[in-house]
């Protein structure tokens, strides 16, 4: 069972090494490292962009999330994909035309402020670490599925891989590296998901996914090894034994159990572990509704803020519109974005509702973000359902490391550009040298952070990178590119305003671990708070100040049509 899933994930990740090779032998410029010489064209770059942007919280985690918490999780994904029409209403071809290499050369030369370009970078870091922690945990919860190694193997495995290939080649290998894994991972959740419905024969425990029930005890029971001890809520009347101890409790009674094996007669209602809900089929399938948990109204009008919003903020998205020959090759990549991300997201809920019926003790363990990787073994025993676990392992990886690959480019990319001594003009080979030890550098806190925050949601976390991205790029890209009043001292008021409430807010969720009331949604998905924070900080200090004397000519950089020859200088 453990030797076809890693083969697959072996096959996979080999065909990507191979992508990498061809790429690297193309990557001989400063620009190539940065930009891949803006010379990716609309289709490849599409590929490119949702191969990254499908990340470990795609794959996995909404997945998860929806097996969870319910339907209200399908917001997140909308929100993923939504993001990208406002990149390209607002965002992609102004930002094109200004010509840059990274987010803080467009901060510094829009505002005229060479210290924006140092507060920039501490945002691009922040937000892209927090960004790599879940496609790392990620990385560490599927190969101790596939091979029962450790969980920080995994991290360390995907970490090591990322960072030589970005050292390697750059921007311009991890293109084409990116656009292969988006179609390794789409095949990979898309196959099984629809072979699995076949062979099911349609939607199985459709009272536990509609109606009155709760998800059950399978025929045969159900038997749950339980690795350590566990607070579980049982939310009907239930009789089971603990390592060969019998016990009984009561409807909404709360017992710690374990470690040891736990069974569970047939038909027993499945109980839920601390920080999950149980809820019954008509419950669990409500977008919205109820004042606390994923579905309270809050929470998803904050979450949808967060995701629509924080896409335009976001680093390693930003950089790859500046690898587009002109602003309107960044409108026809947008445009492909939204249709492939539509395409992908057809998927993850498929895996949501089968996971509710057929492993169900996944509730009982936490491990609800592993449905993909377990459902396919379960509901097709034998030959069948390993080699579809091996394709959604292999999917998995793709989706760890190109995700990792473009937020390491980003870290990378500051660390050598943005915040290396300016004193003098470094040759190519200092700036290879440079940028490949920032590679390396660059995935020590993430993975040492991936570590720690073993029990947290991986949706979770991707969530509180947006929320980042909204309540600080957003705002100053937006007002940047649109509002000729916006000073350098506003800007950097408004991201500090909205990174420090936003971090705070996340922070202080943790510490209060299942924070309820008006209280719980804000400190789970504080976008709602943070982003009208970080907006209004931004434009009432920039009123009571001047704009840059050379506002005129960066507008004029923004907005005219390149055909006018006002663009930005190629930074």
């Amino acid at each position: 069972m453990i030797g076809i899933p890693l083969a697959m994930v072996v096959v996979a990740t080999s065909g990507a090494a191979g992508v990498g090779v061809y790429g690297v032998r193309l990557a001989r410029t400063t620009s190539d490292l940065f930009v891949a010489s803006r010379a990716i064209t609309p289709w490849w770059n599409a590929a490119a962009i949702s191969g990254e942007y499908l990340s470990a919280a795609s794959f996995l985690g909404v997945a998860g999330l929806g097996m969870k918490s319910g339907a209200a999780a399908l917001w997140q994904p909308v929100g993923f994909t939504a993001g990208y029409l406002a990149l390209l209403l607002f965002v992609a071809a102004p930002l094109r035309r200004f010509g840059s290499y990274t987010i803080p050369d467009f901060a510094e030369a829009r505002l005229d402020a060479p210290r924006m370009r140092l507060l920039a970078a501490l945002v691009v870091l922040l937000i892209a670490d927090f960004y790599l922690v879940p496609q790392l945990k990620g990385a560490g919860l599927a190969l101790r599925v596939i091979t029962g190694s450790p969980y920080w193997a995994g991290i360390a495995v995907v970490a090591l891989l990322v960072a030589v290939n970005v050292g390697a080649g750059g921007m311009r290998s991890v293109t084409y590296v990116q656009a292969y894994q988006f179609w390794v991972k789409t095949f990979a959740i898309a196959l099984p998901a629809c072979l699995l419905v076949i062979h099911l024969g349609g939607l199985p425990g459709r009272a536990a996914l509609f109606g009155q029930a709760y998800p059950q005890a399978p025929p045969g029971g159900l038997v749950v090894k339980l690795g350590e001890s566990r607070t579980l809520t049982f939310p009907a009347a239930t009789t089971g034994q603990l390592d060969g101890r019998a016990f009984a409790v009561a409807a909404g009674a709360r017992r710690r159990l374990g470690p040891g094996e736990l069974v569970l007669p047939a038909g027993s209602a499945i109980p839920a572990p601390a920080g999950t809900t149980a809820r019954t089929g008509r419950a669990w399938s409500r977008p919205v509704g109820g004042a606390e948990g994923a579905s309270s109204p809050l929470l998803v009008y904050s979450l949808l803020l967060a995701t629509f919003l924080g896409t335009m903020g976001l680093p390693h998205i930003l950089v790859r519109f500046y690898t587009s020959p002109d602003g309107a090759a960044a409108r026809r990549t947008t445009v492909r974005v939204l249709g492939l991300l539509g395409l992908f997201y057809l998927f993850p809920f498929v895996y949501s509702l089968l996971g509710r019926a057929l492993v169900p003790q996944l509730y009982v363990t936490g491990a609800t973000d592993l449905v993909v990787l377990k459902l396919p073994q379960a509901a097709w025993p034998g030959l069948p359902g390993d080699l579809l676990a091996g394709l959604t392992a292999a999917g998995a990886f793709a989706a760890f490391t190109s995700t990792a690959s473009g937020l390491l480019i980003s870290i990378a990319g500051t660390l050598s550009h943005d915040l290396a001594p300016r004193g003098g003009r470094a040759g190519p080979r200092e700036r290879f040298r440079r940028f490949r030890l920032a590679a390396a550098g660059g995935m020590v806190v993430p993975g040492l952070m991936a570590v720690l925050a073993r029990d947290v949601d991986i949706s979770l976390l991707v969530g509180w990178a947006f929320a980042l991205a909204a309540s600080t790029f957003c705002p100053l890209f937006l007002l940047g590119i649109w509002w000729t009043g916006l000073t350098a001292r506003g800007a950097a008021s408004g991201m500090i305003a909205g990174a420090v409430s936003a971090t705070a807010a996340i922070f202080a969720g943790l510490a209060l671990g299942e924070p309820t009331g008006g209280a719980g949604p804000l400190l789970t998905q504080p976008a709602a708070l943070t982003v009208p924070i970080a907006f209004a900080t931004m434009v009432l200090v920039s009123l009571r100040g001047e704009p840059p004397a050379g506002t005129r000519g960066h507008m004029l950089a923004l907005h005219a049509p390149e055909g006018l020859g006002l663009a930005g200088p190629e930074r």
